[in-house]
């Protein structure tokens, strides 16, 4: 931070046209008493004075309440209790020297005792520091009118945003770091200077900052660590978050803060602007690559990810932020990537060998992901269509690959919404005949068509003698109206069975 007039008690006792001069040695006191910031000097004689003092204040007297059999322990216990950062003992006024039970009371309460010398009247100590918060208040408003103009010619260089933090952290001789929607860190000055295990639970913090949405200035202390956050962009749409090593900050360093962060939301939604406008282009070159032929993006986009490659398409999952969040992994390890915003969901194209990120992507946004099988792009269309049968087959976060599906089974492709209205609707006869008379219609053709529709071993499993099993597999076909005799009406039943809902 920039050096000003310091308004403390040292610096009161280090002017030679005071001639103030501590009594005890600075050993015998608290540790920085003398450098707490001094808010004031006031003068009083009265037994107690305290109803009448703020904490963080200096309190001068010629000791004339001492002859009102004031006792001194309690006198001083009292200032110390209000907050008293020194006590000023004018000599020769009232009476020669300091009492001695004042300067063990001083020294027994830790307050700083310093002897006022009789040339030296308490209007002028009071000046000098009223002078001192002066200069300081002047060297505060020079040093963030000097601050403004360096950031404001940092933004005018190449990577504006870069050098307006830069500079920032410099000015401020603390770490600066900016978190982007992805709640990634971005930008930081100077680099690497906060440790490991602090930086991820920075990175926590900043995350449920952006997922709330809300704009936000707050502390936050991480071990002994100190943080300010603070949101750039308004309430629903932010674009990231500024962070601060500081545990505080005055007006004119907040100030300072405040229009960096103004201006680093003009260039994140500038930025932000350029990037749905790239994502407006990539849907339309979606569309040219459904058609199987990639000779126009190639053109548009100057290349695409090298074949095999594999198409995802996530759900759930805020486009800006994921394109932010490839955008930075392609500047820092160079990966191809090709994202495109789709009715089913954002669309990434990548290079087989890249195809472990989508893991990354699934646990970082907790969106759904369908992956299709590797694909050249005269086959973009059917890799495309893999995905997102893979990702309607995915009713939880985390990434389904369409090898995976096909594996399962075939029912389970066919199990869409509406087959399972139809199937539901098709049983409902035997469910409602369950439910009503206690019995087990649906669960005996289950277990029939189970085993092979043989009755025998179908009865033993489900406790029943076969001519039960018989007579309820008669009830159940004459209910749903099908011939369970015949392999076509079995085959549908089965159907029926692994599509309804529980």
């Amino acid at each position: 931070m920039v050096t000003t007039a310091e308004t403390n008690l040292r610096a009161l006792l280090n002017r030679r046209d005071l001639g103030l001069s501590l009594v005890h040695s600075e050993s015998e006191i608290p540790a920085g008493a003398l450098d707490r910031p001094l808010r004031w000097v006031h003068s009083s004689d009265l037994a107690d004075p305290t109803p009448f003092l703020s904490e963080d204040l200096a309190l001068l007297t010629t000791g004339t309440q001492f002859d009102q059999a004031v006792n001194i322990d309690t006198y001083v216990g009292r200032l110390a209790d209000r907050g008293i950062l020194g006590l000023g003992f004018g000599t020769e006024v009232h009476r020669a020297g300091i009492p001695e039970a004042l300067v063990t009371a001083c020294a027994a309460h830790g307050i700083p005792l310093f002897e006022v010398p009789y040339r030296t009247p308490f209007i002028a100590v009071a000046r000098a520091h009223s002078e001192a918060i002066a200069a300081q208040a002047y060297a505060r408003r020079s040093w963030a009118l000097d601050t403004q103009r360096a950031l404001a010619l940092a933004a005018l260089r190449p990577h504006g945003l870069d050098a307006t933090v830069s500079e920032l952290g410099k000015r401020l001789g603390v770490w600066v770091g900016l978190f982007d929607t992805a709640g990634a860190l971005s930008l930081s000055r100077p680099r690497d200077a906060i440790d490991p295990d602090v930086r991820e639970a920075l990175d926590d913090r900043v995350a449920e900052i952006l997922t709330r949405g809300l704009e936000t200035g707050q502390s936050l202390r991480i071990d002994a660590h100190a943080f300010m956050l603070f949101t750039i962009g308004r309430g629903g749409h932010l674009r990231g978050v500024m962070a601060l090593a500081v545990d505080s900050l005055d007006p004119e360093a907040r100030s300072v803060v405040t229009s960096v962060i103004a201006m680093a939301g003009l260039a994140l939604e500038q930025s932000g602007q350029l990037a749905r406008r790239r994502r407006r282009l990539h849907t339309q070159l979606l569309r040219s690559l459904l058609t199987d032929d990639p000779a126009l993006a190639r053109r548009v986009l100057g290349g695409l990810p090298p074949t095999p490659m594999v198409v995802a398409v996530a759900a759930d999952v805020p486009s800006g932020p994921l394109s932010d969040w490839w955008e930075r992994h392609r500047a820092e390890h160079g990966t191809p990537v090709f994202l495109a915003d789709s009715e089913d969901g954002v669309t990434m194209c990548v290079s087989a060998a890249d195809e472990e990120l989508l893991d990354q992507v699934a646990a970082r946004f907790g969106g759904r992901i369908g992956v299709s099988d590797q694909e050249t792009y005269t086959s973009f269309n059917r890799a495309h269509a893999q995905a997102v049968t893979a990702l309607r087959q995915q009713a939880s976060p985390g990434i389904a690959r369409y090898a995976d599906t096909v594996g399962s089974s075939i029912l389970t492709a066919l199990a869409t919404d509406e087959a399972r209205l139809v199937a539901e609707s098709r049983l409902a006869p035997i469910r409602e005949h369950d439910k009503r008379n206690s019995t087990e219609l649906e669960r005996s053709l289950q277990t029939w068509l189970e085993h092979d529709a043989k009755t025998e071993f179908a009865a033993a499993v489900l406790g029943v003698h076969r001519h039960t099993l018989r007579s309820r597999i008669a009830q159940a076909g004459a209910m749903l109206e099908i011939d369970l005799s015949t392999f076509p009406a079995r085959a549908e039943l089965w159907t029926l069975l692994h599509t309804a809902r529980d």
